[in-house]
């Protein structure tokens, strides 16, 4: 067996080689002073960065030979001082553009400009840019400026700027680990930690003999809520992966890779870094920015329900100091021998399906995480194009005999009339929505029925909890959005911002004083959050109408009142319980998910492109996944299966 120190000396000549091949392929004039490992990226500093800007070939070329991304930077001593930079780029940009700050980084050699209109701080065919970087040697870097006010992406942009020298280093750290001489593997183990044969705590462990990733490590969402006081209860350690089963340590892994922002599926992540987790975390740039509104959203809950959550906001800090986030279809190596792709789900805002490649060709795996491969007026149905596909995990939530959804023009008008009826009535209509997705779903949907009703309804819609934060980062990332959605937010017609909507400031009597009215109040599952206020008010009037447009999970209040419960115990704003008559109208109204129904999960796969050779079903409940699976396999004359959680199956 090769000594470490034997290993060593050959990742060094490697890195030396790689290293000397870029400067080769440089122009002379170019001035190349030296590369680096920047994450997953390759780093290379030169004094006069004017040629590379003048013939964009040139690194296109390097990157297709060295098969890395390839950054180009000045090196410090050729960057124009912040404060004259500062003056052209205020001259070269045009003043309609919106900026808002900019921000030097001298351990990048790199400014962060934010702006209301990107495109014009760009320029035609990136021209803009260009002068930029010519003229002042920093490298631009273009950040959307949100419409609406988004105190996450503020902090987060404040977070990343502030801790910039610790940026550098673990960077760095991350590169050295992950550009090595590829080992070839003789096998690829994959483990079910959680959400198989049940819908929460996701979590699936991938190792081969030299690396460990983790794709997705969430909670349950009921259990979890209660934090760590009942952390002897065996419902509540049913909130958490099986981390401790799987026979590995935490500082073991190299990787953690997300598919989108739910709790099931990023919950846990911040309790890694607690006990001593270092690596990096990888999801798309959306995905990182709702990931620190929920988890600290999580941490908020927890307390108010008298609660200790499972980790603090430092921990949340520490997670989205050590993560590194891609686009859509950018490939990207996580360890020396895995490469990772996120493709569209269609799910939730930068929602990812993950495409792994292991070893040279060895085996390749599509993990769907959450998706929705259908008609949504959020975004584009999930991408169903591979390079190739050994392996599909693909998720059950909706994967039953039964789970057929009804039209969605049809969902749309039973919604509305459900809707007018309860104001005919003098009532009050309560939707409980994940902050997350549904929220602006439906708030897409109701703003444009109400625009088809010419607003005759004439009824405030009241939006509460973290529903307008959330829909503020979308607009931070109208690229990820359908293009109708997208060109509205580009020309400042932004629906989250239609003058129907009225937002719940401070005590929430006015809802109430106000008659008749549409409430959209996060808490989807009414385990928590301002839908379980609002509920608990409403809840023994017969005038009002309740309606659940998403899922609630087998032990949730919200699944109870689908089911038909007569009365409830819940706290009041002291916390104190009194027992409350649920005589509120109680409807459902199918269609508005962002899962796919069993049509939609079947289509999906019928349409992958290659069809995967295997499948595995998860995070659904156990009869479901168990369905899906045996007609996948019956369909498409393939090995299909629905593991158990401990589960552990060798791939390859």
């Amino acid at each position: 067996m090769e000594d470490k120190k034997s290993g060593n000396g050959k990742e060094k000549q490697f890195n030396e080689e790689v290293f000397k091949t870029i400067e080769a392929m440089l122009p002379g004039e170019a001035g190349y002073v030296k590369s680096e490992f920047e994450g997953p990226d390759i780093v290379v500093y030169i004094k006069n960065p004017k040629v590379m800007y003048q013939d964009d070939s040139i690194v296109r070329n390097i990157a297709a030979h060295i098969k890395k991304k390839l950054i180009i930077r000045s090196e410090s001593s050729s960057l124009m001082a912040p404060e004259k930079a500062l003056e052209i780029i205020k001259q070269l940009v045009p003043q309609e553009a919106g900026m808002g700050n900019i921000r030097f980084m001298p351990e990048f050699s790199e400014v962060y400009i934010e702006a209301l209109k990107p495109g014009l701080v760009i320029g035609k065919g990136g021209s803009v840019l260009k002068s930029i970087a010519i003229q002042t040697n920093w490298t631009p870097k273009v950040l959307r400026t949100p419409t609406m006010h988004s105190s996450t992406i503020e902090g987060i942009r404040q977070l990343m700027f502030n801790e910039t020298d610790f940026r550098k280093k673990f960077l760095a750290g991350v590169g050295k680990n992950i550009n090595k001489p590829i080992m070839k593997s003789e096998w690829l183990k994959a483990t079910a930690l959680g959400g198989f044969r049940e819908v929460g705590r996701s979590s699936l462990l991938l190792e081969t003999p030299h690396s460990k990733i983790i794709i997705d490590c969430g909670l349950s969402p009921e259990p979890s809520i209660k934090g760590l006081d009942a952390n002897q209860d065996s419902e509540v350690n049913k909130a958490f992966p099986y981390l401790d089963s799987a026979n590995f340590s935490i500082n073991e892994l190299d990787a953690v890779v997300l598919t989108h922002a739910h709790m099931d599926h990023i919950g846990f992540v911040p309790y890694l870094y607690k006990f001593g987790y270092n690596g990096p975390v990888y999801c798309t740039p959306p995905t990182r920015d709702l990931a620190a509104l929920l988890l600290n959203d999580y941490i908020k809950l927890v307390q108010r329900s008298g609660g200790t959550p499972l980790y603090d906001e430092k921990d949340v800090r520490k997670m989205l100091m050590h993560t590194i986030t891609r686009d859509y279809t950018e490939v990207t190596n996580i360890t020396d021998e895995l490469k990772l792709t996120y493709h569209n789900a269609g799910h939730i805002l930068g929602s990812a399906t993950v495409h792994l490649h292991a070893g040279e060709g060895m085996y390749n795996i599509v993990h769907s995480g959450d998706l929705k491969y259908g008609f949504t007026r959020l975004f584009d149905s999930a991408a169903v194009r591979y390079p190739r596909v050994d392996a599909l995990f693909i998720e059950s939530t909706y994967g039953g005999p039964g789970d057929i959804t009804p039209n969605r023009h049809n969902s749309e008008a039973e919604l509305m009339e459900t809707i007018k009826r309860t104001i005919a009535n003098g009532g009050k209509v309560l939707i409980p929505l994940f902050a997350v997705g549904r929220s602006q779903e439906i708030m897409l949907t109701i703003e444009n029925l109400f625009m088809e009703e010419g607003n005759k309804l004439g009824v405030p819609v009241w939006l509460d909890g973290m529903i307008l934060e959330a829909s503020a980062i979308h607009t931070a990332y109208p690229e990820y959005l359908r293009d109708s959605l997208r060109n509205r937010i580009l020309n400042n017609r932004s629906p989250f911002e239609s003058e129907i909507f009225e937002v719940v400031k401070g005590e929430r009597d006015e809802v109430f004083d106000k008659g008749p009215g549409i409430i959209l109040a996060s808490g989807g599952m009414l385990n928590g959050g301002a839908s379980l206020e609002y509920f608990r008010r409403m809840a023994d009037d017969p005038k009002n109408t309740i309606i659940f447009v998403g899922y609630n999970s087998a032990n949730s209040l919200g699944r109870r009142v689908q089911n038909g419960l007569s009365e409830v115990a819940l706290p009041d704003q002291e916390g104190k319980l009194h027992t409350t008559k649920v005589n509120i109208n109680v409807r459902t109204v199918e269609g508005f998910s962002g899962h796919s129904d069993r049509r939609q999960l079947l289509s999906f796969v019928e349409n992958m492109k290659p069809r995967p050779k295997t499948i595995y079903s998860m995070h659904g409940e156990e009869q479901k996944c168990e369905d899906i699976a045996r007609t996948l396999g019956r369909i498409l004359h393939a090995d299909a299966r629905a593991p158990m959680n401990l589960d552990s199956i060798r791939l390859k």
